[in-house]
């Protein structure tokens, strides 16, 4: 089987992280967001994973190779040189994705975290024998998006309504697919939307079904819901595998520390926090609901609450970080420094507090 994941353009959402890496190479509990599909797909048996990508492949792709091997799974680019859309890439990466074996093949969009129920998915996508299926999420506030309205019974779609003001439903479209190579044939190799334009001529003809995701899902494309994505994929991990999350007197709740990090004594870590590879914690440090990324430190007695601290950042002594505020790259916050929701650019040094949220340049 085969798979097209949707990468797309520059992350500006997620900056300034994405300013030192495509965004889903951008780590999420300890790894690149990108490998928590990846590696989920090669368990259902894909065998090769296309990226449609028009920003930086080579540096996606370099940095893929040694996941390539070690998880034995092919990954190729689709490069756009103009942006086509969520349809258009398929068009573009048609050869890639049709092999003549007439399997369908999943598209999925780079930002969602979820349980991935692939297994579920091409059970479900055989069994009614339509020519698409979508996963749907249920929301509490389906005003802000686009709504699916469906049979409950068959899983049949039978409409879409943009931003509804009446309630017609509560089901999303949660941005992973099955589609049978014949959805190829309605897409043209130009700008395309699959949601607005190419799903709703299948709906029509009904042959578009969706279910609905069982679990968590988040689109983790903006901090505030990378950081709700971190709790809802940690809740998730302690019912799945707990012996993965830390333990110990200084833990409260769910907390991922990966194994080569430090901790130092008199700490208090949790809940909903991941501390990546290589990080070093100092003693007495408090740590809740945050990111710390690979290689950076946090020094004696520092805070870190509701933010994300950047790879290979330190946070000073006594400094107290809080309210989203997010560090990219290289960043150091000197001792004794405030941050209240402070953006800052890669490579910078903060020497004065911040005060209310704004972007350091």
């Amino acid at each position: 089987m085969k798979a097209l994941i949707l990468v797309g353009g520059f992350g500006t959402r997620l900056r300034p992280l994405t300013l030192s890496v495509p965004k889903p190479l951008v780590e999420f509990a300890n790894k690149p967001m990108i490998l928590h599909q990846i590696e989920a797909l090669k368990e259902v048996g894909v065998t090769e994973v296309v990226l449609a990508i028009n920003y930086q492949p080579e540096v996606m792709l370099n940095f893929l190779k040694e996941f390539e091997n070690k998880l034995g799974i092919k990954i190729t680019c689709s490069r756009e040189t103009e942006p086509l859309g969520t349809a258009g890439p398929l068009a573009l990466a048609r050869d890639k994705l049709v092999d003549g074996s007439g399997e369908p093949f999943f598209v999925l969009n780079s930002d969602v975290i979820s349980e991935y129920p692939f297994a579920e998915l091409i059970q479900f996508h055989n069994a009614h024998g339509g020519e698409a299926t979508i996963l749907v999420t249920q929301v509490n506030e389906p005003s802000k998006y686009g709504v699916v309205v469906m049979d409950e019974e068959t899983g049949t779609v039978e409409r879409f309504v943009e931003k509804p003001k009446a309630f017609v439903g509560n089901k999303i479209n949660a941005g992973i697919y099955l589609l049978s190579p014949s959805v190829l044939d309605r897409i043209q190799l130009k700008p395309t939307s699959i949601e607005k334009q190419v799903f709703p001529q299948i709906a029509a003809d009904q042959k578009l079904f969706a279910m609905v995701l069982p679990g968590f899902w988040m689109d983790i494309g903006q901090p505030k819901d990378y950081i709700t994505g971190l709790r809802l994929y940690l809740d998730s991990l302690r019912k799945k595998s707990p012996s993965k999350l830390a333990a110990g007197s200084h833990v409260v709740g769910n907390v991922l520390v990966h194994e080569t990090a430090v901790v130092g004594e008199g700490c208090l870590i949790g809940p909903d926090v991941s501390v990546g590879p290589g990080c070093v914690v100092e003693a007495g440090v408090r740590l809740s609901r945050c990111t710390v990324m690979r290689g950076a430190r946090i020094k004696k007695h520092a805070c870190v609450s509701g933010s994300i601290i950047g790879t290979h950042s330190t946070v000073g002594q006594w400094a107290r970080i809080e309210n989203m505020t997010i560090l990219g790259e290289d960043v150091h916050v000197g001792d004794e420094i405030y941050s209240n929701g402070g953006v800052v650019l890669p490579h910078k040094e903060i020497k004065s507090s911040i005060l209310k949220p704004e972007i350091v340049m």
